[in-house]
């Protein structure tokens, strides 16, 4: 990354400290930086409705497009990536997870490469999709190796991608070998008509960090960059979904996964940028939100 890219990532990570440490020393409910991301209370559902509608328009069409609770949760099923990455998922409980998925609606049903074909068979004919994971959990294999791990998992009928990057290598400033590895993946998934995912792990990373794995996420034409595998030392934050979604800004999408168990919680990631929900609490999430109509 050359001097003048490193300024911009600085200056945008400082415009935003000095937005929430403003909002702190005057007290003020929210922490409202550049395209309505809030980044202090994190309870803007429900103080700050009209700014929420602002954020949820600019960063999540499908849910400020629904009329009502109902449709609100319609809409929040369909962004979520029902979940199951155990080592020991069996046969039934893969079964059990597509079967959920095609009852609530479901964007997809997120599991292991050798997961993929059985799960991709019970799903035909729905329009739940089948979304697997490469380089899981810890990312540390080859450019080449999640390559083609993602090849081969969508030629078993997987049509999302979610990889985790070299966190070792993004720590050491290895820019260049980061963005390699995402475009080899990013490179397989479009040659395949698959969208691809990039697993930041957030939880092990600095601000500025995540900041850089944004911006090289996009520059190596990712579809969506997401916050944790739910395998590292923590979840997705609202204040870090915030910020990846200042970073990647509507271009892309931003997936919050990992530590997500409830109604509440999903809609606050929505609010905070989530286009997203990886889950596997995903039936409770739904059922949650239609006892709240």
């Amino acid at each position: 990354m050359d001097r003048a890219a490193i300024e911009q990532l600085v200056e945008q990570i400082t415009r935003e400290v000095v937005a929430v440490l403003h909002a702190e020393e005057n007290g003020s409910a929210c922490a409202l930086v550049a395209d309505g991301v809030c980044l202090s209370c994190e309870l803007c559902v429900e103080k700050c409705p009209d700014q929420v509608q602002e954020l949820v328009n600019a960063g999540a069409s499908r849910v400020s497009s629904s009329p009502g609770v109902h449709g609100v949760s319609a809409a929040l099923a369909a962004m979520i990536d029902h979940t199951l990455l155990k080592a020991d998922a069996t046969n039934e409980q893969l079964t059990t997870l597509c079967d959920e998925a095609k009852q609530h609606g479901f964007a997809t049903v997120c599991v292991n490469p050798a997961n993929v074909a059985f799960c991709a068979e019970a799903l035909r004919g729905s329009p739940v999709r089948v979304c697997s994971v490469v380089g899981f959990p810890l990312g540390a294999t080859t450019p080449e190796a999640k390559a083609f791990e993602a090849q081969r998992a969508i030629r078993d009928g997987a049509s999302e991608i979610d990889m985790v990057i070299n966190v070792g290598a993004l720590k050491s400033k290895d820019h260049d070998l980061v963005r390699r590895d995402i475009a080899a993946v990013a490179q397989a998934c479009h040659q395949g008509g698959a969208h691809c995912k990039v697993i930041i792990e957030a939880a092990l990373l600095t601000d500025e960090e995540k900041v850089i794995a944004c911006t090289l996420a996009k520059q190596a034409a990712a579809d969506f960059v997401k916050t944790s595998t739910g395998f590292g030392p923590g979840g997705a934050t609202l204040a870090d979904v915030a910020l990846m979604r200042r970073v990647v800004g509507e271009e892309m999408g931003v997936k919050a996964a990992g530590g997500i168990h409830s109604f509440r919680e999903a809609a606050e990631m929505v609010a905070a940028g989530a286009t997203r929900i990886g889950a596997s609490a995903g039936v409770r999430i739904v059922q949650e939100a239609e006892q709240a109509q």
